[in-house]
Order: C-alpha cells, then sequence, then structure tokens
C-alpha cells in the first residue's frame, strides 16, 4: 500500500511483538481445543486489522502530543511521534510513523490494556 507516493510498512518491535507472538500462541492453542471465539482472538484479529488500516493511511489513529509521550519510548526507539488506536475490550495499540526517501514505517511499538495504558500514559485516576 502506499500513502502520499511511499509504500508503507507496518513492523511490530519490543512489547507489541512479544503480545501478539504470545496472542498468536494461545489463539492457536485455543483452536486446538475447539474454542471458536474468544477475547484474544478478537483481540487479535483486532491487531490485523488495524496493521492494515495503517498500510492504507499510517496517520489513522489519534496523534499523541509530543509532552505527553513516554520518555521510554524516547530513549528506546528515538521517537518523536506516537500514535494510539482503540482496540475492542478497551486495549489500545501504540504506534511511531518513521519516513525515509521511498518508505514509510507504522512501527507498533506496545499492545495494552486500559490500566497498562493509563499506566505508561502517567494519567491518573479521578
Amino acid at each position: 500500500m502506499s500513502f502520499k507516493g511511499k509504500e508503507v510498512i507496518v513492523k511490530l518491535v519490543g512489547n507489541a511483538k512479544e503480545s501478539f507472538i504470545e496472542l498468536n500462541k494461545k489463539v492457536g492453542e485455543d483452536i486446538k481445543k475447539g474454542i471458536d471465539k474468544s477475547q484474544e482472538k478478537t483481540l487479535l484479529n483486532a491487531i490485523n486489522e488495524k496493521a492494515d488500516f495503517l498500510k492504507d493511511n499510517p496517520e489513522f489513529g489519534k496523534h499523541i502530543a509530543k509532552n505527553k509521550i513516554p520518555k521510554e519510548y524516547i530513549i528506546d526507539y528515538q521517537i518523536n511521534n506516537l500514535w494510539k488506536v482503540n482496540l475492542p475490550g478497551a486495549w489500545r495499540m501504540l504506534y511511531t510513523i518513521k519516513g525515509e526517501e521511498i518508505n514509510i514505517f507504522a512501527i507498533i511499538l506496545d499492545v495494552l490494556n486500559h490500566k497498562e495504558y493509563d499506566k505508561k500514559m502517567k494519567y491518573k485516576k479521578s
């Protein structure tokens, strides 16, 4: 897929990659047990669907203000932008966009449940 004349490549890294592998494994085990529907399968399907959306438009998600980007992402991934996509069950997918001359990379950094997301973003309970 292309966006602004450039090919868009979606990559999973770090915690997002680990979460995706674990989800895939769990869903595979469920299928072997004859379990057709589960929260894990719904979440896995949503991640795949949203990754496809990112290939069409990497700016699909909600942009997060620079001053709200967790420092660990800036240090670990040298990012200067962060985007959020809501997933079923109050899960969140966080990603960054990096551009090159030829390609645009939508790099998925994390897949978090609501509580983990609030903690990562330093949101306080009201």
